[in-house]
């Protein structure tokens, strides 16, 4: 399982899967392993493990209740974003509810805490971050 991988957040899925999935197939040696140009999920692979990941925007606005901006810079970004997101780290931990606290006392914020998401894989929890500086990060298990 992989540790640690980006996750770009789009705001027009498939422009940007047809995007990604051409040169990441074609020029960086990787292999789509999950989803499609329809969404709102898709993951590449090189050598067993994750290049990229793509996520509709839209969706993860819903899931955290964050403000994520829009292709044109609008949307406040969350409470310290100030700004688009277009990214987003994403780290696998065993325990999601001792990785946001350690977050939070290193100065991070949590804008959606630890919470189970079964729709996401049978024994999935996450919690969304942001770090000092207002980069969005995702804390997972499975």
């Amino acid at each position: 399982m992989d540790a640690l991988y980006p996750r770009v957040l789009a705001s027009r899925f498939a422009e940007c899967f047809r995007f990604y999935d051409g040169l990441l197939t074609a020029v960086a040696g990787a292999s789509l392993v999950k989803g499609d140009e329809a969404g709102p999920y898709a993951n590449w692979d090189r050598d067993g493990e994750a290049v990229l990941a793509l996520l509709d925007r839209e969706m993860l606005a819903r899931v955290t209740g964050i403000a994520l901006g829009t292709a044109s810079g609008g949307g406040s970004g969350g409470e310290s974003g100030g700004g688009r997101d277009g990214t987003m780290l994403v780290l696998t931990v065993d325990d999601v509810g001792r990785a946001a606290a350690v977050a939070a006392a290193g100065g991070g914020s949590v804008v959606a805490p630890p919470v189970a998401r079964p729709e996401w894989g049978p024994t999935c929890r996450t919690a969304h971050l942001r770090d000092p500086d207002g980069n969005l990060l995702e804390i997972q298990s499975y």
